[in-house]
């Protein structure tokens, strides 16, 4: 029987010699090499080539996402699934966007590891099942910030340029000054703003300016 080649990268040498361990109580599964940090990650998984490499986030000399993106760019398709702690949905969601085929939490049980290795061999997908929930609300959150990011691009730059001091608390006269427009010009402008950003009022215009850091 052909067995998967599994390397272990993470900087704590108990948690990688209890990875061993654990895994190579399966018929199917061998340990080829153990990585304490990011850049040795890399070495040992360009020269020995093992199927499945398990990354762990925070290691010195290279951190694991910049590891995963070293592998990734390269001409060698590694398969990687992140071990770590971090149960942030951002994390999981940038690792897959980077190009990872699985994502499980250290604190998981051994079966669930187990089963993202023969996954993610078999060409599969693997995400530790109660994450799968925070992937869909970190995909809703960024969808929502590039819909809102789409309509901040329609302005042009003399709204946005209104839309600041709007955030600053300047009425229009004021903004008329600053800008050397005069006041009618400055209630056109901010008509626009109202419709392109789909809000009512210049407290919900202060608000999106803010949120998405449009400052004076």
């Amino acid at each position: 029987m052909n067995k998967i080649k599994v390397m272990i990268a993470d900087d704590h040498a108990m948690v990688r010699q209890g990875l061993k361990t654990i895994l190579e109580l399966e018929e199917d599964i061998c340990v080829v090499a153990q990585a304490s940090n990011g850049g040795e990650a890399v070495d040992l998984a360009k020269s020995l080539k093992p199927d499945i490499i398990l990354m762990d986030i925070n290691m010195p000399v290279l951190n694991g996402l910049q590891a995963i993106k070293m592998l990734k760019e390269g001409n060698d398709r590694f398969k990687i699934i992140v071990l770590t702690l971090h149960q942030d949905r951002e994390y999981l969601f940038k690792t897959l966007q980077m190009g990872c085929e699985g994502y499980v939490l250290k604190d998981a049980e051994s079966s669930v590891l187990i089963e993202a290795i023969r996954s993610v061999f078999h060409d599969q997908t693997f995400i530790q099942p109660n994450m799968t929930s925070e992937l869909v609300k970190e995909f809703n959150r960024v969808t929502l910030y590039e819909h809102d990011r789409s309509l901040t691009n329609n302005l042009t730059t003399r709204e946005i340029e209104v839309l600041k001091l709007i955030a600053e608390g300047m009425i229009n006269k004021e903004i008329a000054k600053n800008l050397y427009i005069s006041e009618k010009t400055v209630k056109n402008h901010i008509s626009n703003i109202f419709k392109k950003l789909d809000v009512n009022d210049r407290t919900q215009a202060a608000i999106y300016a803010f949120k998405h850091n449009i400052k004076a």
